[in-house]
């Protein structure tokens, strides 16, 4: 398994219930601040094999973005995120600076990213 799908997989293992992040955070958290299409991907991919809190990622813009395949689909992402308290409205919208995760420095520092790596997520996603 690849190093960057591990730290997928680690990044949204972590999100809380109740919160949410985008595509491009978990890349970003994962080292690869440019690869919201492979997180994505790597979802898709571990659906019905990884046991992961999948609906907890969602588009930067705050939608539910999922094509949905034969395990997964916008509906039921849409009533699992509801589940745990997020106002996801009938277009699948949310207001995603009020769900977001925001980790603490020790979750980053768990990621083993060098320390200039970490100073740069700081700067875009400042730590709680």
């Amino acid at each position: 398994m690849s190093k960057f799908k591990n730290y997928v997989y680690q990044v949204v293992e972590t999100i809380p219930y109740g919160k949410v992040v985008s595509y491009g955070q978990v890349a970003l958290y994962a080292g690869v601040p440019r690869g919201a299409r492979q997180v994505g991907w790597i979802l898709n991919q571990s659906e019905g094999k990884v046991d992961l809190p999948w609906w907890r990622v969602v588009n930067n813009a705050g939608r539910v973005s999922i094509k949905g395949n034969r395990y997964n689909t916008p509906d039921l992402q849409r009533k699992l995120l509801r589940s745990e308290g997020v106002a996801v409205d009938e277009e699948f919208n949310l207001d995603i600076e009020y769900y977001r995760f925001r980790p603490n420095e020790s979750f980053f520092k768990s990621l083993k990213h060098d320390e200039a790596y970490l100073d740069a997520i700081s700067n875009k996603f400042p730590f709680s």
